[in-house]
């Protein structure tokens, strides 16, 4: 999302280099949405593919639809969601045509809609596996009930999350262990929560609690945060937004992070203002 119009507005050669630097560290997968910079980052990112020179087997693309934006490219009056077979069908065909490839590794639905039909959905998913333009189905943002109305109809494979040391909530409502007991891959948006952004009684705790554990792993704050998240049981894995490449391969060195059990914990601690029940 960060790479196009919303985000960095990145030139085709930036892109093309940022791939390159991507792979380089074993970043592999990029995450998109067709409606990222008011549906055109897709369009940006696949001209930059295609003069990459990159094989298509060594990258995975993610992408998302569903949500209809009020925007030039769009001839919309409200902001909505649409579900439909039809739908579905044409914006995965869209996004391949704008990504330059013939399959997406992932589709997912972007958010619920409270309109969504779970029959219209997984007949959708079938025709496109079928035709092989998707190899695999998720949802994003979607609750334990609302995967489990999907989910009795199509196998979904992924769902992706807002997850972070001060957003954790899935951690608590019984979302990721929806997600571990039946074999659901959780992907974290945001990852690194509102640590950076905001300046509060949360947040001072935390940069306390980490700048005491720094100096032990040999890690910055946000390592140590994405570090916090991959020691999950569920296996969640981070999204990791930012576009500036020695955040990126700085980013890698969290997956060689082992927390130590009671530092998970005095993390969380300092998140919640309290011990643990």
């Amino acid at each position: 999302m960060t790479w196009g119009a919303w985000g960095k507005q990145l030139s085709t050669k930036e892109m093309d280099a940022l791939m390159h630097h991507c792979i380089s560290n074993g970043i592999t997968t990029f995450d998109h949405a067709d409606i990222y910079g008011a549906y055109s980052t897709e369009a940006d990112f696949g001209k930059a593919f295609k003069d990459s020179g990159i094989k298509r087997n060594n990258i995975e693309l993610i992408s998302k639809c569903g949500i209809q934006y009020v925007c030039e490219k769009r001839n919309n009056t409200v902001k909505h969601y649409n579900y439909s077979k039809d739908y579905i069908i044409w914006s995965v065909e869209e996004s391949l045509n704008n990504l330059n490839t013939d399959y997406l590794d992932v589709l997912l639905l972007h958010r619920p809609s409270p309109l969504m039909n779970a029959e219209d959905i997984a007949e959708a998913i079938t025709i496109l596996k079928k035709e092989g333009k998707i190899r695999d189905f998720g949802v994003s943002n979607f609750t334990s009930s609302q995967m489990e109305m999907i989910g009795l109809r199509i196998d979904i494979d992924v769902n992706q999350i807002a997850f972070s040391l001060t957003q954790h909530s899935a951690m608590l409502d019984g979302t990721l262990d929806y997600l571990k007991t039946n074999g659901i891959k959780p992907m974290a948006w945001s990852p690194l929560g509102s640590v950076f952004k905001e300046d509060n009684e949360q947040t001072r705790r935390i940069h306390k609690q980490l700048g005491e554990l720094k100096d032990k792993y040999n890690a910055t704050e946000d390592q140590l945060l994405l570090a916090w998240i991959l020691k999950h049981p569920s296996g969640i894995t981070p999204v990791v937004g930012t576009t500036n490449k020695e955040r990126l391969t700085q980013s890698m060195l969290a997956t060689k992070i082992e927390l130590e059990l009671e530092d998970w914990f005095s993390i969380l601690v300092a998140s919640q203002g309290h011990k643990v029940p």
